[in-house]
């Protein structure tokens, strides 16, 4: 045999054996995640199981690990006026500190991901600008519920996640339509997904910008005929961003339904699975 055809055969091997090895243990590493369930408005009492939840499946799944985690308390309440000012100013120099330390444009660099998970109100990232530039860039952002309750004076936020909170009604059983069977966040669920929670409607919602997860085709309490959004998920630049805007209530956490729901949304924003991101037509 050539001895030189057989050093180069062999070196080929080696090269296609050390790719195909590190290829399946970046495979195996566990994409870095930033969860967020900071608030400075309403404060939802799913928020400490959310977390367990969130935690459990990334785990589980072997899909991510949680790194950090952007959290808050109650607002402060006290009955002397001075006093209250005192906690309350406090109270939001703590969250402040932390969102500089674990969302500045330094710091996202080390996240895949980034979980907003029903936060509340204009909360205090270090700069909006960087942080929709990370996600352009291939950083990926996923949002559970009152993620849409967040951010209202910030209309390029909105733009990134697609659509904002506006008001809901009683919480209320509905039978979702799922617009995508293939799609990692809702092949399971059959052609629908009946679910009791907490249904938000939208305002600055645009159909040709997403692709539609699940929908109504009727107001989720009169029974108004039209187009309520309930998940979807699109592409930004490089970044990819889920949003269910399920996620109110403790027991919806605590469906295996919802759990696949949201890991497949998760693995799919991470680019673990694949799935279409196109706005439908109709």
């Amino acid at each position: 045999m050539n001895i030189k055809y057989l050093a180069a055969s062999l070196l080929a091997c080696t090269l296609f054996m050390g790719t195909s090895i590190q290829a399946q243990n970046n495979a195996a590493t566990p994409k870095k995640v930033l969860l967020v369930t900071a608030t400075l408005e309403f404060r939802h009492s799913c928020i400490p199981l959310a977390e367990k939840v969130l935690t459990d499946l990334g785990k589980t799944s072997g899909a991510y690990v949680i790194v950090d985690t952007i959290r808050s308390t109650d607002r402060p309440s006290d009955p002397d006026a001075e006093k209250q000012k005192e906690k309350v100013a406090a109270w939001q120099a703590g969250i402040k500190a932390d969102f500089a330390a674990k969302m500045s444009a330094e710091a996202l660099k080390k996240y895949d991901a980034v979980i907003f998970c029903n936060t509340t109100g204009n909360l205090p990232v270090p700069s909006m600008d960087d942080f929709l530039s990370w996600i352009k860039n291939g950083g990926n952002f996923i949002g559970m519920h009152a993620a849409s309750d967040t951010f209202h004076a910030s209309p390029a936020f909105i733009d990134m996640l697609g659509g904002e909170f506006k008001q809901h009604g009683p919480q209320v059983k509905v039978d979702c339509i799922n617009q995508d069977l293939q799609h990692p966040a809702t092949k399971h669920f059959g052609s629908h997904y009946e679910i009791f929670d907490e249904i938000y409607q939208f305002k600055n919602f645009h159909r040709e910008r997403v692709h539609g997860l699940l929908t109504l085709d009727k107001h989720p309490n009169d029974k108004t005929p039209g187009d309520y959004p309930v998940s979807w998920c699109k592409q930004v630049g490089k970044g990819r961003v889920f949003y269910t805007s399920l996620g109110h209530r403790e027991d919806v956490w605590e469906s295996a339904d919802y759990d696949k729901h949201i890991l497949g949304g998760i693995k799919w924003a991470l680019g673990l699975e694949p799935g279409d991101a196109t706005p439908q037509t109709k």
